[in-house]
């Protein structure tokens, strides 16, 4: 390395160009940075004003810059390694300054205008002419700023975004103007030629920085990592950026640009646009989303867990001592492959399986899944197989949810699904499919249609932080009911979750008076059984627009008709059939809605009930009612009635039909409204035990989630 210590203005003295490679990011000082330059700048003019002799170079920080090699008449030029920023802030203040000079017709105009522009011979002049040249995305601001009278549209096209912000290189110029002009006009408003001179002193005696000169032996990506001075923050995907495109060294340039610049606009100048510079959520980190993009790339390829605060770390060490890449450009297509992939997700276009899946991964907060959704893509050409592997893995992720299962070990389970798939042979929606229906503990069990039909019948569904959740299955639902009626109807407006009986509903909708004794304990266990239902997936349903407040919580003469309202959903049209609305009409309901979504949301290729005992499946108290082939009797009217548990209920011995709790079951039986929990008793399945359906209950501690 060669360090020369140079002036702001010695640094662009002579016939020379600095190249900003395309692959460094865009000029980003904000304004309070550009403020310390400027203190910087009029402590040195005091110093100039107060005693010249005691003056010395106020240190700036470092620029790295490496020579290019130029033939004939190409003007000598340096590609800059680090120091782009100061560079750029230096050349707009020197525009700022000449402009005032010729607003005031000062002779300093020209003066300053030779540190700007290179004259004379040059073999591409258009280009050549600038000492600084910036990348692609500020290249025409700069332009308009050095050089007013140009034309930018004959240098270069406008990119992604020009038109939709102001460049900071803009904001920094309109800045330095202002600047400049309130320090030449002093108080009484006249022009003062001598402060305009002292400025331009100071930035030619006063401020310095160091410049290096690498040499053939220098590690330019090593020298950019470690050099630290004022400047912006670099972030994972600078420090990827400039870390790939180092690499890509050698490319020399032609028509005044760097050869790689062509890799660079090709495949990572779209990575520099607004949408993936536009910050994304994930739990409760915010980033851009190129780095969320880059952190499910590396994690993707690795079949590992990659931390967003060590991405670049981990990036940097797997290419270096794996050589994943055969070149630059390998590298930089994989790059581009993963960002069309993600894009998709991120969009979340109804009419795309990708963009399906990104707005459930969404609703559910599921990104976790996003490396695997990734090589799934990557590797499936077939969109209808792709669509196949992916509603696979919704119903993986949506039954779990619904079922209440873990969440804690899916970072590491859907990295590892990829370790798996990239061993399988064969077809990988299938392998796939095999391997999550292979699954049975708890942590990573796909549930089966029992076990679905438990917790969606038996669990609280509904809290405010799975809305989104719930939109999205009741949305399914609808889709689904929709396309057995041969409807193609879009329903556009924001569909939002209502409480058929509300959950404040003590008021208006009062339990049932049951038939025979009644004690108090008779009563708070009805009351009980009601509040147990409110949260329920049968108690819910989908509206095209919220219903206000006193019909919201108001009686079922009132809310009812709300709700039947809405019969451009086809949710809501099933509801006319109900004269009223109870616990039964909320477990008939709910089971009705169950057998729609284990169509929606398919079960895994298992035999059902083959997971490990204890784990829950095949079991059907989530409804009321205990496990499926428990025998139950009920003595009335001096006749004892026999019931069997089975998919869908209890069927009753000489009756026709299902019932669906207990307190149904007694109603078919008697005709009245009763407190089944006290009716019926139970015979488990591989027990001799005989108990009452209300000692069974309360041994449940599901029965309280």
């Amino acid at each position: 390395m060669k360090p020369f210590t140079r002036s702001i203005v010695d640094l662009f003295d002579g016939k020379k160009r600095y190249l900003i490679p395309l692959y460094q990011r865009q000029y980003a000082w904000p304004i309070a940075q550009l403020e310390l330059l400027w203190e910087d700048i009029e402590r040195a003019v005091d110093r100039l004003n107060t005693d010249r002799t005691t003056l010395t170079p106020h240190f700036m920080g470092a620029i790295v810059i490496s020579q290019v090699k130029t033939f004939g008449k190409q003007v000598q030029a340096y590609e800059i390694i680090d120091g782009q920023q100061r560079l750029t802030t230096f050349q707009i203040l020197l525009s700022a300054l000449r402009d005032v000079a010729n607003e005031f017709g000062s002779a300093y105009g020209a003066e300053i205008q030779d540190y700007l522009l290179n004259s004379g011979v040059m073999e591409t002049p258009a280009v050549e002419r600038y000492k600084l040249w910036p990348s692609l995305t500020d290249r025409r601001a700069f332009v308009s700023l050095i050089d007013p009278s140009a034309d930018p549209s004959e240098i270069e096209a406008a990119v992604i975004d020009e038109a939709s912000y102001v460049r900071r290189s803009t904001e920094a110029h309109a800045y330095f103007l202002q600047r400049v002009r309130n320090h030449v006009l002093p108080d009484d408003g006249e022009y003062e030629e001598h402060r305009l001179e002292r400025l331009f002193e100071a930035l030619k005696e006063g401020l310095a920085v160091v410049s290096i000169e690498l040499e053939g032996g220098d590690d330019p990506q090593t020298i950019f990592e470690t050099l630290n001075s004022r400047g912006v923050e670099l972030t994972p995907g600078d420090l990827m950026r400039n870390f790939i495109f180092q690499r890509a060294k050698g490319l020399g340039q032609s028509a005044g640009s760097l050869n790689i610049d062509k890799l660079y606009a090709m495949h990572w100048l779209p990575l520099d646009g607004s949408f993936w510079q536009t910050p994304a959520s994930r739990g409760r980190l915010f980033r851009p989303r190129l780095v969320w993009m880059l952190t499910d790339h590396l994690s993707m390829h690795l079949a590992d867990l990659v931390s967003v605060d060590g991405l670049f770390d981990t990036y940097r060490k797997w290419v270096l001592t794996q050589h994943p890449f055969a070149s630059t450009e390998d590298e930089l297509k994989a790059i581009s492959a993963t960002a069309a992939i993600e894009r998709r997700l991120f969009e979340q276009s109804k009419d795309d399986a990708l963009g399906q899946f990104g707005g459930f991964a969404e609703a559910f907060d599921v990104s976790t899944a996003m490396p695997l959704v990734i090589y799934l893509a990557n590797t499936i050409s077939d969109e209808m197989a792709l669509a196949d592997a992916l509603a696979s893995l919704k119903s993986y992720i949506l039954r779990r949810d619904v079922c209440g299962l873990t969440t804690k070990n899916y970072n590491r389970f859907f990295v590892g699904t990829v370790q798996w798939l990239r061993k399988a042979e064969g077809d990988i929606a299938a392998n796939l499919r095999e391997y999550l229906s292979g699954r049975t503990s708890d942590i990573d069990r796909w549930p089966d249609d029992a076990e679905f039909r438990n917790g969606w019948l038996g669990r609280d569904q509904y809290k405010n932080a799975r809305q989104p959740r719930l939109r999205l299955i009741f949305e399914g639902i609808e889709q689904r009911k929709r396309s057995l009626l041969n409807e193609d109807i879009e329903i556009r407006s924001a569909l939002t979750i209502e409480h058929i009986m509300p959950q404040s509903w003590r008021d208006n909708w009062p339990v049932s008076q049951i038939e025979g004794e009644i004690d108090i304990l008779g009563t708070v266990d009805t009351e009980i059984a009601r509040s147990m239902c409110i949260n329920k997936m049968g108690n819910l349903t989908l509206l095209t627009h919220s219903l206000n407040a006193s019909v919201s919580n108001g009686p079922f003469d009132v809310k009812m008709p709300a709700v039947r309202a809405h019969s451009s959903l086809a949710l809501n049209r099933e509801l006319g059939a109900y004269q009223s609305w109870d616990e039964e009409a909320v477990a008939e309901r709910g089971l009705t809605l169950f057998k729609v979504a284990r169509l929606v949301w398919g079960a895994p290729d298992r035999p059902e009930g083959a997971i490990p005992a204890g784990s829950g499946s095949g079991m059907a108290y989530a409804a009321g009612l205990p496990p499926i082939g428990t025998e139950c009797s009920f003595r009335y009217a001096d006749k004892v009635w026999n019931g069997l548990i089975i998919e869908g209920g209890m069927r009753i011995e000489s009756l026709d039909g299902l019932a669906s709790t207990f307190t149904a079951a007694s109603r078919m039986v008697t005709g009245t409204s009763r407190n089944g929990w006290m009716d019926w008793r139970l015979r488990l399945p591989g027990t001799a035990a005989d108990l009452l359906a209300d000692e069974w209950r309360q041994g449940l501690p599901a029965m309280a989630n």
